[in-house]
């Protein structure tokens, strides 16, 4: 199983309450599982048109920046055993 970290809006919007467990080995099935167990989140990742991950989301794994990975790129093995979380991270903006 694959662990899922959501930032607290989208816990809140997903009605969620911690950390989501999901089977996953790759960013895409990952969304694809969010989204087909919690439909308030279609859209709030990716965009529901490309199904590219929207501008102000992150992907992180193992101190890694998976963002601009290719979505059916494997997820890192430590995350694949549930040693380290999948996480999704709202980016910051401003000047």
């Amino acid at each position: 199983m694959t662990r899922v970290v959501l930032p607290h809006h989208l816990r809140s919007l997903a009605r969620l309450d911690g950390e989501v467990q999901v089977e996953a080995r790759t960013t895409r099935e990952v969304l694809d599982a969010l989204e087909a167990a919690h439909p308030a989140l279609r859209g709030t990742l990716r965009d529901s048109g490309s199904g590219q991950r929207r501008p102000f989301v992150r992907f992180y794994a193992c101190s890694e920046d998976l963002s601009h990975v290719s979505l059916d790129d494997p997820l890192p093995a430590a995350v694949l055993r549930g040693d380290e979380p999948f996480l999704v991270i709202g980016a910051m903006a401003g000047g």
